[in-house]
């Protein structure tokens, strides 16, 4: 079975006599180490399929696979351990505590986890090993976001979601971000999993999935990712 599996899922909000349709039928897999990039335009449904992949949501109908393991039947204690041992989240807004120092926002997660990296080697890993004593302040937006990426491999977890992690990042520094996701992929064999509405990102991943209105629209493996330097928005 692959890392991840979507089998058939739907998700349903009410808002009194209305029913919203936030996910139709989605059904994927990502194979373990993979870089997956799910594409697709606002309310398409990514941050749905992210939110039920990490258990903050739960399914309406349908199977979600990790590592083999039905996430869909777990209970609130078992999707508590999900989320706090086997899932790292990187999101748009960095969420660094601005009184703590690089390396004391990554010990956080050292502190709710089995096996965790150590901080250092955590900031070493996203290329922050001389910076681990500063504050947020002291850091520009896309060391702020390397910082919270090390906070997440901190905990070593099977799985990095990341939502928009370069949605508020020029260029040079958003690539400096996917450079280090990239790595964390391919290097550590970790599996990374980035939702973004920018389709010029879609050329240097393993996987693609599009999303439109609630549905996946196209899945593809890309054997040779493009190079993150000809990538520009």
């Amino acid at each position: 079975m692959a890392e991840i599996v979507f089998d058939k899922v739907s998700k349903e909000y009410r808002m009194g006599e209305v029913t919203i349709h936030a996910a139709k039928q989605v059904s994927f897999q990502v194979e373990k180490g993979e870089l997956c990039i799910i594409l697709g335009p606002s309310g398409a449904g990514k941050s749905t399929v992210l939110n039920l992949l990490g258990g903050m949501e739960t399914v309406t109908s349908g199977k979600i696979f990790s590592a083999g393991k039905d996430i869909t039947a777990m209970n609130d204690l078992e999707l508590t351990d999900y989320r706090r041992y086997k899932i790292g989240f990187v999101f748009q807004f960095y969420n660094l505590i601005p009184n703590l120092t690089a390396v004391e926002n990554v010990e956080l997660a050292k502190q709710v986890c089995k096996s965790p990296l150590e901080p250092e080697e955590a900031l070493r890993i996203v290329g922050l090993k001389d910076r681990i004593h500063n504050f947020p302040a002291q850091l520009s937006g896309g060391e702020q976001q390397r910082v919270a990426i090390a906070r997440a491999i901190c905990k070593n977890p099977d799985l990095l979601l990341c939502d928009e992690p370069t949605g508020a990042l020029d260029t040079e520094t958003g690539q400096t971000v996917l450079g280090v996701l990239s790595d964390i992929s391919r290097k550590m064999r970790k599996t990374v999993i980035i939702i973004t509405h920018n389709s010029l990102l879609a050329p240097i991943t393993d996987r693609l999935i599009e999303m439109k209105n609630g549905k996946v629209v196209r899945e593809s493996v890309q054997e040779s990712p493009a190079d993150l330097e000809g990538i520009k928005w």
